[in-house]
Parts: C-alpha cells; sequence; structure tokens
C-alpha cells in the first residue's frame, strides 16, 4: 500500500456520525479558539458532519471558511449544519490532504481535528497544510492517541477492542497513536514554532457512557471498520459481537469512565 493511500478506517456509518456531530470549537478546538479573528480565512481539513467547521465559522466571520473532506457524501451533511448554524460564510469542496488545490499561502490558519492518524503520510500532509498557511499564520492539529486510552471498570475484551482497532487502523495505513506523534512529525514537516497542549475528553454521567459506549458497540458490528476487521482477517464476527456486548456491559456500569487523551499543536507558518 502506498503511504499517500491509506483508508479511513471508521467509515462514516451512522454510529461513526453520531460521534462526530457531538464535536464542537468548545470541546474539540479549544486550543485554537484564542487564535482566530474576525476577518481571517481559515481552512478546514477533514470536516466530516461539519459541527467544528460552523463554529469556526462564527469566530473568522466576516472571513470565510474552506471546509474540505476527501468523503464527497458527508459534505452534505456539513452543508446542513452550516445551514442550520446560519452559517454563510462556508464554502465546501472536495480535497485529499496530501495535494490540496489551493495556492500557496492561501489562509490565516489551516485546522485538522482527528485527521493525522488516519492518512497514510502525516509529514506530507503537514507540509501541504504549511504551503497553503500565509507566513505568520497558524496550522493547528488535534489528534487522539488510543494506545493512552484508559477506563474503569476494564473488561478483557475491551483491551481486545483496541488491540484490533489498532491492528486494523495500521493495515490500512493508518498511525492510531497519533497523539504522542504529532510534535515528532511537525517537526519533521519543517516547523519550527510549535505549541504544545493536550486536553481531554471524559466520559462518566450515565448519560456520556450510554452514548460513548453504545456508538463503539454499534461501530463494532456495523461501520466499515467492522466489514474491514473481518475482510483483513484481524478479527472475526464472534469476536466483534463479544466486544460489542461487553462495550453495552460497561456503559451500563454506575462506576464507569473513559479517559480520550489528545494531543494538539499550534504551528507557526
Amino acid at each position: 500500500m502506498a503511504k499517500e493511500t491509506a483508508v479511513y478506517t471508521h467509515g462514516h456509518h451512522e454510529s461513526v456520525l453520531r460521534s462526530h456531530r457531538w464535536r464542537t470549537a468548545a470541546n474539540s478546538a479549544a486550543y485554537l479558539v484564542p487564535e482566530l479573528r474576525p476577518g481571517q480565512e481559515l481552512l478546514d481539513v477533514g470536516c466530516g458532519p461539519g459541527t467544528i467547521t460552523a463554529d469556526l465559522a462564527a469566530l473568522v466571520a466576516p472571513g470565510t471558511v474552506t471546509a474540505v473532506d476527501a468523503a464527497p457524501g458527508v459534505l452534505e451533511e456539513a452543508r446542513a449544519a452550516a445551514e442550520e448554524a446560519g452559517a454563510d460564510n462556508v464554502r465546501f469542496a472536495v480535497a485529499d490532504v496530501h495535494g490540496l488545490d489551493f495556492p500557496d499561502d492561501s489562509f490565516d490558519v489551516v485546522h485538522a481535528h482527528q485527521v493525522l492518524q488516519h492518512v497514510g503520510d502525516p509529514v506530507g500532509a503537514l507540509r501541504e497544510m504549511r504551503r497553503v498557511c500565509r507566513p505568520g499564520g497558524t496550522v493547528a492539529v488535534r489528534d487522539a492517541d488510543y494506545g493512552a486510552f484508559s477506563w474503569y471498570p476494564q473488561p478483557p475484551e475491551l483491551d481486545d477492542w483496541r488491540d484490533l482497532y489498532r491492528r486494523v487502523a495500521r493495515a490500512n495505513g493508518g498511525e492510531p497513536d497519533a497523539g504522542r506523534r504529532l510534535l515528532s512529525w511537525a517537526r519533521e514537516a519543517g516547523f519550527a514554532d510549535v505549541t504544545p497542549s493536550a486536553s481531554t475528553w471524559f466520559y462518566a454521567t450515565p448519560e456520556e457512557r450510554a452514548w460513548w459506549s453504545g456508538l463503539w458497540a454499534d461501530r463494532t458490528v456495523a461501520s466499515a471498520y467492522a466489514e474491514r476487521a473481518t475482510a483483513s482477517g484481524e478479527g472475526t464476527r464472534e469476536q466483534l459481537e463479544a466486544i460489542a456486548e461487553a462495550w453495552r456491559a460497561w456503559g451500563a456500569s454506575a462506576d464507569a469512565c473513559f479517559v480520550c487523551p489528545n494531543v494538539e499543536l499550534r504551528c507557526r507558518a
């Protein structure tokens, strides 16, 4: 598999979009918000269903947000999210972060949330993001680190889930432990002025546990990830069913909590 042809492991099943639609600038891009000013031109790479995009558009208006994704279908949902939010300063395009169809120095801010873990050449992607960012502008990236996830209670099936997911993601050309690698990738891409930080998603209330466990139970048996896990021989249908059942049981525990760490960088172009 060529480096630039990594497959998006999750796909766009409803269980995947269920988690993506929850994301906002407040819970997923707070590290970037202080950098944003009215009138800026912002590129949102891998915008998905566009909930973060709509928030960013409000912060840079009357500037423009250009939202791109490699999957044309999900852009329709992003358009609907922008329309619902009244964000009329967003334009959309299909694009691959390895080869962005924009001139050099086009944007004040280039943002990518949970993207680099899924691409075949994250260093090349960062170089391309740097190319289209104006001198003095900001390239902002944030990615989770599956190897650093922690949870309680700890049924063995959830250890199986993480092990299987990491194997499937790597077989698809991605890097699920991207968070810990972001700084080294940015250095290799040529960034010298980098501000690193970290933040977490934490799920512990009954509502949060039900939501998080439910979407992962569904994703484990019904999404493109499930198909790829079995087609590759990395997992069996029986194993996936057992993991999904363990997710639901975990979510029903009054003691359950889940910590998802994210590493984030603000890189000066």
